[in-house]
C-alpha cells in the first residue's frame, strides 16, 4: 500500500477529463493536479519551450511527494516524455501509448485517424508508436489547434456554430480518408465527443487517450503494490492563473463537483 498522491498535469482544464477516470476507477486515491493556464495552450510551442514547461510542472508537482505522475498532455507525452522519463526516478506515464493500444483493439479496416494539437502531430509519436505495433496499419493525422482555446472557454456543446463549423472543416477531410477509428489525442478533446461524434457518425469508434492512460496507471499501481488504503480520496487543483473559466468549467470536465483552484507562481519552479 501507499497512501501517497499521484500528480497529474495538463497545459490547462483537459487533464481533468483523465482525472475523471482515474477518480471512477480508483476513487479512495488523492489526486494533485496542475493546469497551466498561464501559458495554455501547448500545442504551438517549440520542442524546447515544451520541455521547459514541462520540467517545471514535474518539479512542481514532485514537491507533494507524489508516487507517480501521469502527463495528461498529448503535447508534452508526444514531445518530452522520453526525457521526463530518463530524469526521474519517478514512474511517469504519458498518454500515446495507451491510447494506441486502444486503437488497435478497436480497428476493423486498420485506418486509424488522429486529432491532435499541431506540436503533437509534428512530432509523429502516434505513427511511430502504432507502427511498432502493427506495421500494417495507416494512421492519418489532422491538426486541430482551435480545439485547445475553443474548449478552455466553454465552446464545446452541439448546438454551438462556432465549435462545429471549426471541427467541421478538421474532421470532414478525416472522414473522407474512410477511417473506422479516432484517436482524440489531446485529453481536452473529450469534452467534444459529442460533436465528434456527431460529424463522424456511428462507424467510427473514438479512443479518449486520457482516459487509457488512466487505466495504464491503475495497471502500474497494482502491478507495484502501490494502491493506498483510505477510503476516500481527494482532488487539489492548482493552476499558473486562476480564471474565472477554470472555476467555471472544471465541474463540467471532472462530473462532480469540483475544489476551490488554488494559484501557484509556476516559474519559480
Amino acid at each position: 500500500m501507499d497512501d501517497r498522491p499521484i500528480g497529474v498535469f495538463d497545459s490547462g482544464l483537459g487533464g481533468l477529463t483523465a482525472v475523471r477516470e482515474i477518480r471512477s476507477i480508483l476513487p479512495f486515491e488523492n489526486i494533485i493536479y496542475f493546469g497551466d493556464t498561464s501559458r495554455v495552450p501547448y500545442g504551438g510551442r517549440s520542442q524546447e519551450i515544451l520541455l521547459k514547461y514541462a520540467r517545471q510542472d514535474v518539479h512542481f508537482l514532485r514537491s507533494f511527494d507524489i508516487k507517480a505522475l501521469l502527463v495528461a498532455c498529448g503535447t508534452v507525452s508526444t514531445t518530452a516524455l522520453p526525457t521526463l522519463e530518463k530524469e526521474s526516478d519517478l514512474p511517469i506515464l504519458g498518454v500515446v501509448e495507451p491510447a494506441c493500444r486502444r486503437a488497435l483493439a478497436v480497428t476493423r479496416n486498420k485506418r486509424v485517424g488522429l486529432i491532435a494539437t499541431a506540436a503533437s502531430v509534428r512530432s509523429g509519436a502516434y505513427e511511430r508508436t502504432i507502427a511498432a505495433m502493427d506495421g500494417e496499419v495507416t494512421v492519418i493525422a489532422r491538426a486541430c489547434p482551435l480545439f485547445v482555446p475553443l474548449v478552455e472557454n466553454g465552446r464545446y456543446r452541439v448546438g454551438d456554430s462556432v465549435i462545429e463549423t471549426v471541427a467541421r472543416e478538421y474532421l470532414e477531410p478525416l472522414k473522407a480518408e474512410g477511417i473506422d477509428t479516432l484517436i482524440l489525442g489531446c485529453t481536452h478533446y473529450p469534452l467534444l465527443e459529442e460533436v465528434v461524434g456527431q460529424i463522424m457518425g456511428p462507424g467510427v469508434t473514438l479512443v479518449d487517450s486520457g482516459a487509457q492512460a488512466a487505466r495504464q496507471l491503475k495497471a502500474s499501481l497494482t502491478e507495484r503494490d502501490a494502491l493506498c488504503g483510505r477510503r476516500q480520496g481527494s482532488i487539489t487543483l492548482y493552476a499558473s492563473d486562476i480564471t474565472g473559466d477554470f472555476g467555471a468549467l472544471a465541474p463540467q470536465f471532472l462530473r462532480e463537483p469540483a475544489p476551490g483552484v488554488l494559484e501557484v507562481d509556476i516559474d519559480k519552479y
